[in-house]
């Protein structure tokens, strides 16, 4: 894609099922970021990839794994996930979160 300016209100958001849905925004070869809303309760299931992911959350609140880790996080608050870390989330209240992935997630493309 590698497009310069990305608008949101242009890419239609894709119901992944679970009440949770994404929204893919920027992306090149060496990086990718993605809008990910939750319904309350929705939970982004434990998984690992190659990928290393950070995530910010624009609202709501979430509790995460990430390892042997768990915290609960909430607006303004970031999240760290090293390549190949087991990592998911419960979503406490109903929210929004932006991940960002180096290098870009070719499956999401698919």
């Amino acid at each position: 894609m590698e497009k310069i300016f990305v608008h949101g209100k242009d890419i239609p958001l894709q119901d992944l099922g679970g009440g949770t849905s994404r929204r893919i925004l920027s992306y090149g070869e060496a990086m990718m970021q993605v809008e990910v809303h939750f319904e309350e309760g929705a939970c982004g299931s434990v998984h690992t990839h190659p990928h290393t992911q950070t995530t910010y959350v624009l609202e709501g609140e979430f509790e995460f794994t990430v390892g042997d880790q768990k915290d609960i996080v909430r607006p303004g608050d970031t999240v760290y996930m090293p390549s190949g870390v087991p990592h998911g989330c419960v979503c406490k209240k109903a929210g929004t979160l932006l991940d960002i992935f180096t290098p870009m997630r070719d499956d999401f493309l698919k």
